[in-house]
């Protein structure tokens, strides 16, 4: 089975800004922005889906929300910024590995999409 472009950016097989790098996951900024700041937060565990998590991946979940909180302190985002995950085609995943998209600095109004 092949990789997926995470894994070949976690692996450094493929380059990539790289903000934020720990034993579970990695930041970097997305390739082709949404928004002034536009950063995904990857776990280094594949988990091709939300839905495809298990118990097992709580930790690595609740590492990856509270990891957003603190990337946007870090960059002076204001406590103004908004997560997305996408869950399957449909819903606009290219990516299947699991990551948070960490939007920011213009107006994000609602409903998305």
């Amino acid at each position: 089975m092949s990789l997926t472009l995470f894994e070949k950016i976690i692996n450094k097989e493929i380059p990539a800004e790289i903000l934020y790098e720990d034993d579970i996951s990695i930041v970097i900024k997305d390739i082709s922005p949404q928004a002034p700041t536009h950063l995904l937060i990857i776990p280094k565990k594949v988990i091709p889906k939300l839905s495809d998590a298990t118990d097992e991946d709580q930790d690595i979940l609740g590492h990856l929300m509270l990891l957003a909180g603190q990337i946007a302190n870090q960059l002076g985002l204001d406590e103004t910024f908004r997560l997305v995950v996408n869950n399957g085609a449909k819903a606009g995943q290219s990516v299947f590995h699991l990551h948070l998209h960490l939007l920011s600095g213009r107006p994000l109004n609602w409903p998305p999409g």
